[in-house]
């Protein structure tokens, strides 16, 4: 007499990403979690204080993405220029689909135009969406380096990341300015001294921020091919040379008539902060229930050295130690 077979059963693509759902619920109880600098709770999550999303995002990169050769991870810890640096790598990698006159960047946030990657996995309550963006695709990210699964960031992976880091004093005032922003209104504003004792002992999103600098950094030595590493105040004072080092980076250096035609300029013209502060859909105050972040909130002043009006002598030198223990025998300094 035959016996019948059984077979294992097969994981939808939906259960599959159920479990993982499931997965990040069970252990956001286990793990250490704290108050986030505006309503959001922080959990320790792999040595970093991260919101759900990211640590759900996270999660679901390792079990679901399905990286190409050709992706483009544009990486930042926050407030070290994440929207400039969205929009300089939108517009060289498409500096030949659009017209600077017409250029989306004129109507549309850099946010819009590089999706958020945490995000974007799980729009709509599927993975599916990230595959289906055509090549190249272009990602931001918060979420650090040592986050990523092995797929993406070894050596026979070809997809890269460029990131961009900026000193310490100056994110922590942008970082302030911002989450009172972002504080419900029925909540006091955060005071400056209570935020700086928090970033200076590492809580705050997606930190420590000194190891979140640090594990791009050393991808970027032991991997140059695969990680490209931009300090905010060289982009400031050497556009142009930037410009073109990240094109180079991304396979797509500008030809000799590129070079002619100003291509360089007129994207540093576009992706200045003037030039996008200005554009009318950037001055829009509207927010939104899905993203309680208006346009404009991206926009305060981008300056070097904006510090001096906020952090006191002593302030600044305590950052400054902390720093300098951080980096010591790293071969890295913000200088």
């Amino acid at each position: 007499m035959e016996t019948s077979k059984t077979f294992p059963s097969v994981e939808t693509p939906d259960e599959a990403y159920q479990k993982t759902f499931k997965n990040c619920d069970e252990l956001l109880p286990t793990l250490p979690q704290t108050k986030g600098w505006w309503s959001v709770q922080l959990f320790q999550y792999h040595g970093f204080w991260i919101h759900i999303f990211g640590i759900r995002g996270s999660m679901l990169i390792h079990d679901h993405f399905k990286p190409r050769s050709t992706d483009i991870v544009v990486a930042t810890s926050p407030k070290c220029g994440t929207t400039w640096l969205r929009a300089l790598v939108f517009s060289i990698i498409n500096r030949a689909s659009f017209d600077f006159s017409d250029h989306p960047l004129r109507k549309a946030n850099p946010q819009d135009l590089v999706p958020f990657f945490e995000s974007i996995i799980h729009k709509d309550g599927s993975t599916s969406f990230v595959d289906g963006i055509p090549s190249p695709r272009l990602l931001s990210t918060h979420l650090p380096y040592s986050l990523f699964p092995t797929r993406m960031t070894d050596d026979t992976s070809a997809c890269r990341f460029v990131y961009i880091c900026r000193d310490p004093k100056d994110v922590f005032v942008s970082k302030w300015h911002f989450a009172n922003k972002l504080r419900p209104k029925e909540l006091p504003p955060l005071s400056l001294e209570e935020t700086f004792d928090l970033f200076c002992k590492g809580v705050s999103h997606y930190g420590p921020f000194w190891d979140h600098v640090l594990g791009y950094w050393k991808a970027s030595v032991e991997s140059p091919k695969k990680v490209l590493f931009l300090k905010y105040e060289e982009v400031k004072k050497e556009p142009l040379g930037c410009v073109r080092k990240v094109a180079e980076f991304l396979g797509v250096p500008f030809t000799p008539e590129e070079e002619n035609k100003e291509i360089v300029e007129q994207i540093v013209k576009l992706c200045s902060f003037e030039s996008m502060s200005n554009q009318v859909v950037n001055k829009l105050d509207k927010r939104y229930q899905q993203r309680p972040i208006s346009n404009s909130d991206f926009f305060r002043k981008g300056e070097v050295g904006d510090w001096v009006n906020h952090l006191s002598p002593q302030m600044a030198e305590k950052l400054d130690q902390i720093t300098e223990e951080k980096l010591q025998d790293t071969g890295f300094n913000f200088h």
